[in-house]
């Protein structure tokens, strides 16, 4: 998913949520994603096995295997995570996940012997996700997650692109600036604003200062 924000009053592209692809001129770029913010990801096909009558439904829970999640009771050692929010279709397409979720589990289409409502499939859909136990790299300025959201930190990282990483500056780059409030429009920002984020949400504009 690529988005729009602005840098000293010229238009940028930013690539969904973990960076943004900047634009210098008119001619636009492509954007790099985050895992699970609509690009590749992790997945989860539907099974037999699953506990409930919807597939990863919310609060099931999910265990995390060689590249793979099955449902599994939330009671059980195996379980890592759980679902905070259930959508069908596609993660572009669809509404975004609330901003405390992890990562996004993309679910594929299905027809188990065992499905959701009997008619013999299992639709296209994701799954948001909430980790368990810390870390949780969703939170405000943890340097992850799929979505950008108030309190995050950014990056430049060369040929047009700044990327999220952790506000307390353990992560591998030293956070530049930080996303201080969303807003309905640009002049909802402060004066201080060096970075103009679109965000997913109500308020779609993320008002970012240096760091």
């Amino acid at each position: 998913m690529t988005v729009w924000s602005w840098r000293a009053g010229r238009p940028r592209a930013v690539a969904g949520v973990v960076c943004a692809l900047l634009l210098a001129a008119a001619p636009p770029l492509t954007g790099c994603q985050k895992s699970g913010s609509g690009g590749p990801g992790p997945s989860a096909t539907p099974s037999p096995t699953g506990s409930g009558a919807v597939f990863l439904a919310v609060d099931a829970c999910s265990s995390r295997g060689r590249g793979a999640f099955t449902e599994v009771p939330c009671s059980s050692e195996r379980a890592v995570a759980r679902v905070v929010a259930r959508h069908d279709g596609k993660v572009r397409q669809g509404p975004p996940c609330p901003a405390h979720t992890d990562f996004v589990l993309h679910i594929s289409e299905s027809r188990p012997a065992v499905d959701e409502d009997g008619d013999g499939e299992v639709p296209q859909g994701y799954a948001c996700m909430r980790n368990l136990e810390p870390p949780h790299p969703g939170d405000a300025g943890a340097g992850g997650g799929p979505l950008t959201v108030v309190g995050d930190c950014l990056y430049d990282a060369g040929r047009g692109e700044v990327r999220e990483t952790a506000c307390d500056g353990s992560g591998e780059r030293r956070p530049e600036y930080r996303v201080t409030s969303a807003v309905s429009d640009r002049s909802g920002c402060g004066a201080a604003t060096a970075l103009y984020v679109t965000l997913r949400g109500g308020y779609p504009v993320g008002c970012a200062v240096r760091m």
